[in-house]
């Protein structure tokens, strides 16, 4: 292993020839606190028998000690973890996201309609913000209530005719904008 450098094989080699158990294992040892050395996070308990399997894998698993965790087999260092298991559904929307679809969904299955029309709001927010993202231009409410009715299948309605889409992804009533504009304009003049 060429990250513990030419010398630590060297030394990995001398352990191989040595004939004494108790002399070897006093050998590999060393080996190992300078393996430790070279690399002080393999310092750890947790981490110790990786330095366990690297010296195996140096002397080509002949190395006869006291394994302290057990000889590692060749096989096992070069099995494949499992595949994990991805949704194969399909993304209505890709520039949306599979997050968005699932939120879709989550509004769909609220029943309390108060908390429903709040988790649309969300939603809607959401989605322009990922627009926003996507795409440079400026997004009409039209739009994301268009989308929202795509992502439903129509079972999603809308009204955005109290509310703006904000900027910093909020609902804020028509009114209290323009009273925020206002107070701007007369801090301003």
């Amino acid at each position: 292993m060429r990250d513990y450098g030419l010398n630590v094989q060297h030394m990995v080699e001398y352990a191989l020839t040595i004939e004494d158990k108790a002399e070897r294992e006093q050998c590999v040892e060393s080996i190992i606190r300078t393996m430790q050395s070279l690399f002080p996070y393999l310092r750890q308990e947790e981490s110790k028998h990786v330095v366990y399997d690297h010296l195996a894998i140096m002397s080509g698993f002949r190395l006869d000690i006291d394994w302290p965790y057990g000889m590692p087999h060749p096989e096992e260092l070069h099995l494949n973890p499992e595949r994990l298991p991805y949704s194969s559904s399909p993304i209505r929307m890709r520039h949306y996201g599979r997050i968005i679809q699932n939120m879709v969904q989550a509004c769909l299955d609220e029943t309390d309609i108060e908390r429903q029309n709040y988790l649309i709001n969300r939603l809607a927010n959401k989605l322009k913000q990922q627009y926003l993202l996507w795409n440079k231009d400026q997004v009409e409410p039209e739009r994301i209530i268009e989308d929202i009715s795509l992502l439903s299948d129509g079972k999603l309605r809308c009204d955005f005719e109290d509310f703006q889409l904000m900027h910093a992804w909020q609902l804020v009533p028509k009114k209290t904008q323009q009273q925020h504009d206002n107070k701007k304009k007369k801090k301003k003049g």
